[in-house]
C-alpha cells in the first residue's frame, strides 16, 4: 500500500518536532455571541491543533461542559483553557491590557486581505462573530485591524469555525514564512 495511516504516537511525534521546530506567537480565539455550542466545540478542536493557547467565551457563547461543545470538541475544551466574558468589549478591554494585538474577522469597509496582513510582533487575539449578525459594533470598535477571508462564492460567507481555521491557519503560515528568514508578506 502506498499511504499507511499513521498511528496516534506517531502523529503526536510530528506536532512535537513542529512546536520545538519554532517558538509561535500566542493567540486567542474571541467568541463574541456564538449561538452555535456545535461551532464552539469546533473552535475549541481548531484551536488545540493550530496552537491557540485559550478562547475567550463572550455574551450568550455556551461554555464547557455543554453536551454540544463536549461531543464537537473531542475533548480539546479540556486541553485548550477558556475563560467567560460577558462581551466581546469586555473580552477585548482585558486581552488589551495584556499586551494582545486585537483582529476582528469580518466583511467590513476597511477590513485587510487575510493573504496580505501584516502583525506585530505580539500575541494576536482573533475575535469571532455570531453566525447571523457578525461582530458587534461595540465590538468591532475596539479592533486594533479586521481581517477579511477573499471568498468567490454567491453566499460570501464561511461557518465561523471554519473561518477561525483558515484565518489562525493562515497566521501560523506567515509566521512560518518569516521564522524561515523569508520576506514581508508585503514584499511577495
Amino acid at each position: 500500500m502506498r499511504f499507511r495511516k499513521l498511528t496516534m504516537p506517531e502523529i503526536e511525534a510530528k506536532s512535537m518536532q513542529r512546536r520545538n521546530m519554532m517558538a509561535i506567537r500566542t493567540m486567542a480565539f474571541v467568541c463574541d455571541n456564538i449561538r452555535s455550542a456545535l461551532n464552539v466545540g469546533s473552535l475549541f478542536r481548531t484551536a488545540d491543533a493550530l496552537g491557540v493557547q485559550r478562547v475567550e467565551l463572550c455574551g450568550i457563547t455556551a461554555c464547557p461542559p455543554h453536551r454540544e461543545i463536549l461531543k464537537t470538541a473531542l475533548g480539546a475544551s479540556d486541553s485548550v483553557p477558556w475563560h467567560y466574558h460577558a462581551s466581546g468589549a469586555e473580552a477585548a478591554r482585558a486581552l488589551r491590557a495584556e499586551g494582545f494585538f486585537l483582529i476582528g474577522l469580518e466583511q467590513v469597509e476597511g477590513s485587510q486581505d487575510l493573504r496580505s496582513c501584516q502583525l506585530p510582533h505580539q500575541p494576536v487575539a482573533l475575535f469571532l462573530g455570531n453566525e447571523v449578525d457578525g461582530l458587534s459594533d461595540e465590538t468591532l470598535a475596539q479592533m486594533d485591524a479586521v481581517l477579511e477571508i477573499p471568498q468567490w462564492g454567491a453566499k460570501h460567507s464561511l461557518n465561523v469555525a471554519v473561518a477561525a481555521g483558515v484565518a489562525a491557519w493562515e497566521i501560523r503560515r506567515l509566521e512560518l514564512e518569516l521564522s524561515d528568514g523569508a520576506s514581508n508578506p508585503a514584499d511577495r
